[in-house]
């Protein structure tokens, strides 16, 4: 099945047009004044794909079998015909809390024992990095996250022991420890009577900090993150800590309690297991194992905490994990970050200037710096450089991230002076992020980032802003009519981080989304068309569909399925719409595009706008509008009015206009029958208008989203018809009253010259 298919047919002009009563059609209307133009933007470095970790095996040789298979031809060439042109390299190891060894030839700190802090070299020799791998961390302090790691908080064993980062001390920072203080939060599960704490503190250990509660009733992160207050215990305080394993009397009574936190101000400085040889190793704080629960009259304890080495211990949390291993830690099984030499030759890059990560919160400044300076004299062009991924994720403090952002960003340029950064990749979101708030009531994190780069003299650190977009995780858009709310939804998140700080000069980029809601059918590419058209009339600079790749299925599953023999199995109803976009909406040169408003009176009787536009004036002199057609049941005829409100001309489409439309006729999921006894949980979600509630879910501001790659799991089938795109031309010669019909559930290009041009 060729993915350069055409159907280009002739269809009798008063059918295609639709050529009604003109009193009966709706108006799409382009604010074509020069100088509206709200964006301008080349489709070769603004429209790409994220291209993440790869896991397709259970051994390293099958790993790396299976990147080198879905990165070269033929599969390779198949994902490259679905048009994006820039990637974007996603950098998991972050959100799994592991240290990346990005170069495998590199140094040990502890060279005699292969273990500490690594870095890898930045000097390239004939040897190519094919594959890199993670080491998971064994200082952790999270039981939650991606991956299976789990927390050394509450394992149950004394020999093991969380520590926080060096890098957010004194020492690396500048500035007072209490300026960062580190804290590890409890989640009980429920609340429960407790009265008590017992930490069994390693070294360094603190010697003040508090223990606390929470107000709240919903989590203290996410949408209950300024639901509550953290308030201390009556005799929670401590400023004279000794280290040890003290049962801590918190009040004389009892009190309800899920959450706890333990906020941590002032170390001891003493020198961790590995030693004082480092200096990294004797500074923040570092815990062995917490209990929570009663301490009796006569000094028994009653402990609550479940200590286990498994995801069913006691849920804890920590500020920061210290980013020290060893290499007996390397774990093969998390997957393949592509190597970088591979990445580059591969093709997937098409040779363009690409976004790579650098690891922030789990590395080394001097790593960091290494990997750029390694890029740099393999002489592969990089576009931006983006720091971390997904901090907020990890609910790090927007002034730990500053400080080490500040930190690399100086080791970086040391190296490469020139070198573009930017961050922080925020996971997605529905508006700005909250943190805890400051002493000063401030919440945001974008605002207190940048803050803090203001106040240190860093802001020119900060070349571009980068966000993650996921509207419909969590099942929040499997009603149809949840597509209504994308445009409004994107506008309200670029809205929130302009508000919070977001500098006028900074240009901002989604570097990883998805959001069709686990659908098979043409509602995710009516999503993706939308989506596209929104962000990039809002501004961005550039927008990353995740994931690119070509993944092996049975059911047709992924951007592009492919068999056990390299062929495709179906092309999914994200892979035809992004052949329109980055074919017929836009040309795919490097040359700049202006993009213009469109404002739709077509609306459903409760004022969901049913049709949104997109209006292009390309380099080759034509007009693009891409329609989205997101009335389930109906067909719509429509004029297009290009509207200069400065002059007060209209003008319209003239002669040959070419038209390409994908919808239902063009694509047709059909679902494999469930084995019998089967549950109905693996049914595709029903996609009429009518199914499922209003949508106030994900797809609306203010609403929570989780983390993903915006695909569900629905039943395994097939597509037929499997596209492509229909094609045909038509003659526009009635101005004003030239109809344009836009089938059920579509998406519509239509492209041509307007009157006089």
């Amino acid at each position: 099945m060729s993915i350069v298919r055409n159907r280009i047919f002739a269809i009798s002009l008063p059918a295609l047009l639709g050529l009604t009563q003109a009193a009966s059609a709706q108006d799409i209307v382009v604010d074509a004044a020069p100088s509206h133009a709200v964006n301008s933007f080349s489709p070769v470095r603004a429209l790409g794909g994220s291209i993440d970790r790869l896991r397709g095996g259970n051994t390293k040789e099958e790993i790396e079998k299976h990147t080198e298979r879905v990165l070269t031809d033929p599969v390779l060439k198949e994902l490259l015909g679905a048009g994006w042109q820039t990637v974007t390299y996603r950098q998991n190891t972050e959100l799994q809390i592991e240290a990346w060894h990005w170069n495998p030839r590199g140094t040990w700190s502890n060279a005699a024992k292969q273990e500490g802090y690594f870095t890898g070299s930045a000097e390239p020799t004939s040897e190519k990095i094919m594959h890199s791998w993670a080491y998971p961390l064994p200082h952790r302090g999270a039981t939650l996250g991606d991956g299976n790691g789990w927390s050394r908080l509450t394992d149950g064993d004394l020999k093991s022991y969380w520590k926080s980062n060096p890098y957010l001390t004194k020492a690396y920072t500048g500035e007072d420890d209490a300026l960062h203080p580190q804290w590890i939060m409890i989640d009980l599960g429920a609340k429960v009577d407790i009265n008590a704490i017992k930490i069994a503190w390693a070294n360094p250990f603190a010697t003040r900090y508090s223990v606390q509660f929470w107000t709240g009733d919903l989590e203290p992160f996410y949408v209950g993150i300024n639901k509550g207050t953290w308030q201390t215990f009556p005799m929670g305080t401590i400023t004279d800590g000794k280290g040890g394993t003290p049962a801590l009397r918190l009040v004389t009574w009892k009190i309800p309690v899920r959450y706890l936190r333990i906020w941590m101000t002032q170390s001891s400085n003493t020198c961790d297991t590995h030693g004082p040889e480092d200096k990294r190793n004797c500074v923040g704080y570092a815990i062995n194992e917490l209990y929570v629960g009663t301490l009796s009259p006569d000094g028994q304890f009653t402990d609550i905490v479940k200590h286990l080495p498994t995801r069913e211990q006691t849920i804890t949390w920590p500020s920061s994990v210290d980013p020290w291993h060893a290499a007996s830690d390397l774990d093969y099984g998390r997957g393949d970050q592509i190597g970088f030499d591979f990445f580059f030759n591969s093709g997937v890059t098409r040779g363009l200037p690409t976004m790579v990560p650098i690891a922030i919160l789990y590395a080394t400044p001097e790593d960091a710096a290494n990997e750029i300076a390694y890029l740099y004299k393999r002489k592969y062009p990089i576009s931006w450089i983006e720091m971390g991924e997904e901090a907020d994720g990890q609910r790090v403090l927007p002034e730990d991230y500053a400080t080490l952002y500040i930190q690399f960003a100086k080791a970086i340029h040391k190296l490469m002076p020139n070198a573009p950064l930017g961050g922080p990749a925020f996971e997605g979101t529905p508006g700005d992020v909250d943190s805890w708030a400051d002493a000063n009531g401030k919440v945001s994190f974008l605002g207190r980032f940048v803050d803090y780069l203001k106040a240190r003299d860093r802001l020119q650190d900060f070349t571009f802003f980068s966000f993650e977009h996921y509207p419909c995780m969590g099942g929040h858009c499997t009603a149809w009519n949840s597509l209504y709310n994308e445009p409004d939804y994107v506008n309200h998140v670029v809205q929130a981080w302009k508000d919070n700080g977001l500098p006028p000069n900074v240009p901002y980029f989604m570097t990883e989304g998805n959001g069709s809601g686990g659908s098979e059918d043409v509602k995710s590419a009516l999503w993706l068309a939308d989506y596209v058209g929104s962000i990039m009339t809002a501004g961005a600079g550039g927008t990353y569909y995740f994931h690119y790749i070509a993944s092996e299925s049975r059911g047709g599953r992924g951007f592009l399925a492919i068999d056990a023999d390299n062929h495709v199995a179906n092309y999914s109803p994200q892979y035809l719409p992004t052949q329109v976009i980055t074919k017929e909406w836009v040309q795919p040169v490097d040359a700049i595009h202006k993009l213009y408003k469109v404002s739709s009176d077509v609306k459903d009787p409760d004022g969901n706008t049913l049709v949104t536009a997109y209006a292009v004036e390309r380099p080759d002199g034509q007009w693009s509008v891409m329609l989205v057609n997101k009335d389930h049941d109906n067909d719509h005829s429509v004029r297009i009015v290009f509207s200069d409100p400065i002059t007060r001309d209209d003008r319209f489409f003239s002669g040959t206009v070419d038209r390409v439309v994908f919808g239902p006729a063009e694509y047709q999921w059909h679902a494999d029958p469930a084995p019998a006894g089967a549950s109905a949980a693996g049914a595709a979600p029903p996609t009429g208008a009518a199914a499922g509630a209003p949508a106030t879910g994900a797809g609306a501001p203010g609403a929570g989203v989780a983390g993903g790659n915006g695909r569900g799991r629905g039943a395994s089938g097939h597509a037929s018809p499997d596209g492509p795109a229909s094609k045909s031309t038509i003659t526009a010669t009635d101005g004003p009253d030239t109809l344009y019909q836009l089938p059920k559930a579509s998406i519509i290009v239509l492209r041509g010259k307007l009157e006089g041009e």
